[in-house]
């Protein structure tokens, strides 16, 4: 039997020019390749259109600015309400706030004033002073046992509990705290 010779595609031409002794075939792009190309063409002027032209679009530096403001407001807006010495007598008789007060003081303070609040007035082995006596070491007013609270007692061994809780659960234990104590009359 002979032997049937196999038909050989036509050898694609070679462009004429030369480089550094390097030829290239003159070869047509893949159409997946085309069609990649021309996709990001039409897809560059619509983006273009929506972006640019009508301002219909954001841009993801707007939108962050948008809402870090929203973030600003809400975060000035409950400053004014529960930061102040009235606030946090407010807040003192809010259930949910002692009740996150309280987890967070047994989570960090019994350790020194002990689950009662009493500290050394209880118990001679604690660290802590008492928190429900009528007597402040440090300042009475709601504002100030948050500041103590914030920026500790060193000379006491009081750690400064400030960026460790952050504002909301310092608030929270505050008016835990007080939540003991009956606010004064005005």
């Amino acid at each position: 039997m002979p032997r049937e010779e196999k038909t050989r595609p036509p050898e694609d031409s070679i462009r004429e020019h030369t480089y550094d002794g390097i030829q290239e075939y003159n070869k047509r792009l893949p159409n997946w390749w085309l069609f990649t190309l021309y996709g990001s063409i039409v897809f560059s002027f619509f983006y273009w259109f929506y972006y640019h032209q009508t301002g219909v679009g954001s841009f993801d530096k707007e939108i962050l600015a948008r809402k870090m403001a929203v973030i600003e407001e809400a975060k000035e807006a409950s400053q004014g309400q529960t930061l102040n010495d009235a606030g946090l007598w407010a807040m003192s008789t809010d259930a949910e706030a002692i009740a996150a007060g309280k987890a967070t003081y047994e989570a960090n303070c019994v350790a020194c004033h002990l689950s009662s609040l009493r500290g050394k007035e209880e118990s001679p082995t604690a660290i802590g002073p008492s928190l429900v006596d009528g007597e402040w070491i440090h300042g009475g007013n709601p504002s100030e046992v948050m500041t103590v609270i914030v920026e500790g007692v060193p000379a006491k061994g009081m750690l400064a509990w400030g960026s460790i809780l952050g504002e909301n659960r310092i608030s929270e234990v505050t008016a835990y705290v007080l939540s003991h104590h009956t606010p004064p009359a005005e």
